[in-house]
């Protein structure tokens, strides 16, 4: 009686979180069951497929168009390429304006905080047709440039707010110092402010990585070539009013999963202090 007194609440959580991990790992089971289950969907509640197959995930990577050309290796091309790029400049221009708004005071800094902000209450979806319009009269659609423009501009005002958070919880004085001993405004944001920021970075990399990897309206209403389509694009290819491909379905949702839980575990030193350091001071 006094072990479950002393126990028995951890004992219960414990229990209670498997449970509810249980449940919400059933929809991954059940995809991986369609991905290597040569029957499809059944009614049978076993996650074991009856007869596994590779040849849904063969069929997939393996897709050519009426020319011949392997769309499965141009789309996987597209979203890396797309990703990158997004990740990169999201990265550049985050860093920098959450620096600035963190420790310079400037004419306009509460307003344009703001303005980030409120831009995240309304849905990307809400821009597409004002960016479609920009983006036809530019020349990028069936661009990857203006995909990357377009998934920049969507992640950059919740990564300067991250970034700005965790900047502010940074010591002045470290900067002070560097100052003192002679070192530019640059080299104390480089050498200093950057390192010191790498969790928050990290998080907001994977952010900016994964709006651009995972995105599909607007990559499908920008792109009207299939070779210029990226692998989210293909997922929704296989959905057809009058057929469902379940196997190809579930194969290409788990080829497109991979990336992302491979940053997720190379990243999982960096996502709790991350998180929750640039809740500390705002």
């Amino acid at each position: 009686m006094k072990w479950w007194r002393t126990n028995g609440g951890q004992l219960a959580s414990h229990l209670f979180l498997i449970v509810f991990t249980m449940i919400t790992l059933i929809p991954v089971f059940w995809v991986l069951r369609m991905a290597f289950d040569s029957q499809g969907p059944t009614a049978d509640l076993s996650f074991i497929p009856e007869t596994f197959t590779m040849e849904h995930f063969e069929a997939v990577v393996t897709a050519e168009d009426g020319q011949g050309n392997w769309v499965f290796g141009h789309q996987l091309w597209n979203s890396v390429v797309v990703s990158v790029a997004t990740t990169v400049l999201g990265i550049f221009l985050a860093t920098t304006a959450a620096y600035a708004f963190s420790r310079f005071r400037f004419s306009g800094r509460k307003t344009g905080l703001l303005a980030f902000l409120v831009s995240q209450m309304f849905p990307g979806v809400l821009m597409m047709i004002p960016l479609y319009v920009i983006m036809q009269n530019l020349g990028l659609l069936n661009e990857k440039m203006g995909l990357v423009l377009v998934y920049s501009t969507t992640a950059i005002p919740f990564c300067v707010w991250m970034l700005k958070g965790y900047f502010d919880t940074i010591p002045k004085e470290l900067e002070e110092s560097a100052i003192i001993d002679g070192a530019s405004r640059l080299t104390v944001f480089v050498r200093i402010m950057l390192p010191l920021a790498r969790p928050a970075i990290a998080i907001t990399a994977l952010f900016s990585f994964m709006t651009a990897w995972n995105e599909f309206v607007l990559a499908y209403t920008f792109m009207n070539d299939e070779l210029a389509y990226t692998l989210p694009v293909t997922i929704n290819s296989y959905v057809d009013p009058k057929k469902i491909e379940w196997g190809k379905f579930a194969a290409s949702s788990v080829i497109v999963s991979i990336p992302i839980m491979a940053l997720f575990y190379a990243l999982q030193k960096n996502l709790v202090g991350g998180l929750t350091a640039g809740g500390v001071k705002g």
